[in-house]
């Protein structure tokens, strides 16, 4: 058919099904093109920009950061599990998982002392360094439950904002309601988190904790150690977790360190041993930029 030849209501039905068209929308509007595999570098800068646009008008220029677990349980929790898990593996003794479901529990309650001295630190720190101080440290976790919620929640006890870098995983993982709204944000690349994680820093403070904890700490280390970072205090929450979980002795006897390495952490047990490490950090220094 000539064009000549098409009618009003041709015309404008061949226009709304051109409006409706998938290359006619908006390019920012058009999900499907978004999350194209083309636009990842669109997405990734995007994830940089964001966080970065908040923590600018929340005037946020320095941060602790606190690393651990997200199955360290609060007390309390971790008590009433273990006593469910007891009460589960009496009633089966002869059942393998029911046993192993007891140790486990029985360990959670080891390692739930952490959770307090986490939210006591957090506690502390914000007091100590919000509002009123050259160094106004805030303090930044992961988002989610565990040693990550206790960091926000003693802030939160404290009346004082922290910051929450949630990340999209497989099981679905809500933001801990701890978070000051503001700062609560959500990632899906483990790069761009773990470049808020640190672009902020002015000291880093790990709790017991597995690859997740351990991939952010030798991140940190790797980039103090070669320069990339300014050096600040890396502090590791204890003692005997971290001389199992990382040999450091062991690293510099095969000569993949160097000893002048191991000065680049402390290992410490409580929340006021790292208050008096962070009380010497100079009144104004450069936080951990990535050049």
């Amino acid at each position: 058919m000539r064009s000549d030849d098409l009618t009003n209501e041709q015309l404008e039905a061949m226009q709304t099904k051109l409006a409706a068209s998938e290359p006619y929308r908006i390019a920012f509007e058009d999900e499907a093109f978004m999350t194209s595999k083309a636009l990842r570098p669109v997405r990734l800068q995007l994830e940089l920009l964001k966080p970065e646009h908040n923590l600018q008008r929340c005037e946020v220029d320095s941060t602790v950061v606190v690393f651990g677990s997200a199955r360290i349980l609060p007390p309390d929790l971790a008590i009433m599990n273990l006593e469910l898990a007891e009460q589960h593996a009496r009633k089966n003794e002869n059942n393998a998982q029911a046993r192993r479901d007891l140790i486990k529990a029985r360990k959670r309650v080891e390692y739930s002392h952490y959770y307090n001295e986490a939210r006591r630190f957090a506690t502390m720190v914000s007091q100590r360094f919000q509002p009123h101080s050259p160094n106004r440290l805030v303090v930044v976790t992961g988002g989610g439950p565990g040693i990550m919620e206790a960091g926000n929640r003693g802030a939160y006890d404290a009346r004082a904002m922290s910051i929450g870098l949630n990340i999209t995983l497989e099981h679905e993982q809500l933001p801990n309601p701890f978070i000051s709204p503001e700062l609560c944000f959500h990632f899906h690349y483990f790069a761009l988190r773990k470049m808020h994680f640190l672009m902020r820093a002015r000291a880093l403070v790990a709790f017991p904790g597995g690859f997740g904890t351990m991939d952010e700490l030798y991140e940190a280390l790797t980039l103090v150690q070669t320069r990339k970072m300014s050096p600040m205090p890396i502090i590791l929450v204890g003692r005997d977790f971290w001389s199992k979980a990382m040999n450091v002795d062991f690293l510099v006897e095969e000569g993949m360190i160097d000893a002048k390495d191991k000065k680049l952490m402390e290992v410490v047990e409580t929340a006021e041993e790292i208050m008096e490490i962070l009380e010497r950090l100079p009144a104004k220094g450069a936080p951990g930029r990535v050049p």
